[in-house]
């Protein structure tokens, strides 16, 4: 099989397997969240615990993070929280078009690919707006932050010209809660959009 055509299977194979597990996920709840990167879990599982109203998705690609937000959630029984590894991209790709997040959609600290041959891989951009967009439903807010400036300009930039979503100078920022990746960081930046009418 050629080197194209294997990795368009192995694609496919892995939104397969993420519907079949998405359909065991309470994807129907009146306010579901959404962590995009979650790391180690600190952030999902003290917000998950502060707003239990809340049913929380939170996804990342390395097993290991996800096991450790695992055992976090346990030790604090929440039942309101589901770790899941995935790529965003397979995750809006796999979702049931039925799919609203209503909650929050949470970005913090992506990898921002810092050298510039790298950054068509940078994940706030113009499609990737568009499709989340697909699963949200007016005003629903979409809070970004990161620690790397010039990732911070492109991601306002985009959103701001995007006609999906609204940027929100006065927004507050929802929840705080230090994470490792913020410990690391000198300084950081957020901005807070919600999706239009």
């Amino acid at each position: 099989m050629p080197p194209i055509e294997e990795a368009i299977a192995i694609h496919r194979q892995r939104v397969t397997a993420l519907r079949e597990e998405l359909r065991r996920v309470g994807l129907e709840h009146p306010q579901l969240t959404l962590e995009i990167g979650c790391g180690h879990g600190h952030y999902m599982t003290a917000y998950a615990a502060a707003h239990p109203g809340e049913f929380c998705i939170a996804i990342d690609i390395i097993q290991e993070r996800l096991d450790k937000s695992q055992r976090k959630s346990d030790r604090a029984r929440l039942n309101n929280v589901n770790w899941i590894r995935a790529e965003a991209q397979d995750l809006l790709e796999a979702l049931p078009p039925e799919t609203r997040f209503t909650g929050r959609i949470l970005v913090l600290f992506p990898d921002p690919w810092p050298k510039r041959k790298h950054w068509k891989n940078r994940l706030i951009q113009a499609p990737f707006l568009a499709e989340l967009a697909k699963f949200t439903t007016a005003g629903t807010p979409l809070c970004f932050r990161t620690d790397h400036e010039g990732y911070f300009a492109e991601a306002l930039a985009a959103v701001t010209a995007h006609p999906d979503w609204r940027v929100q100078a006065d927004a507050v920022w929802p929840f705080e809660q230090r994470t490792i990746f913020e410990a690391r960081a000198d300084s950081h930046q957020s901005w807070i959009a919600r999706r239009a009418s």
